[in-house]
């Protein structure tokens, strides 16, 4: 069974002594335009033993995205992180895309460049 989190969970947590490594599950482009707030890019098929150099407390909370609830990379990144013994990893399901429309910022060039 995967472990989800809704936007408004994430909110509530992001910002707070237990805030999770957030993580953009895309390629790197996509992260360069326009990201959450505060997020690492590591793409879904980067996912393996060296992650733990990065981020060597299993434990740590860990929420991954991608771009919508039809992409599958947030899914496919959760289930490699669980399969390396990360022990609290969730999927922010609806990513970016109800991030946006939900009138939250993003970061990243791309945002910047429509701000302009």
């Amino acid at each position: 069974m995967t472990a989800k989190i809704t936007r408004s969970e994430l909110q509530s947590v992001l910002g707070s002594a237990q805030a999770p490594v957030l993580i953009e599950a895309l390629p790197a482009r996509y992260y360069v335009d326009a990201h959450l707030p505060g997020a690492i890019n590591i793409p879904h098929d980067a996912i393996d033993e060296n992650i733990k150099h990065i981020l060597p407390d299993l434990s740590a909370p860990i929420v991954v995205y991608c771009a919508s609830g039809p992409c599958k990379n947030s899914g496919i990144a959760q289930t490699a992180l669980t399969k390396l013994g990360y022990q609290d990893v969730r999927d922010y399901h609806d990513g970016k895309q109800d991030w946006l429309d939900a009138g939250l910022p993003l970061q990243g060039q791309g945002v910047l460049e429509k701000m302009a």
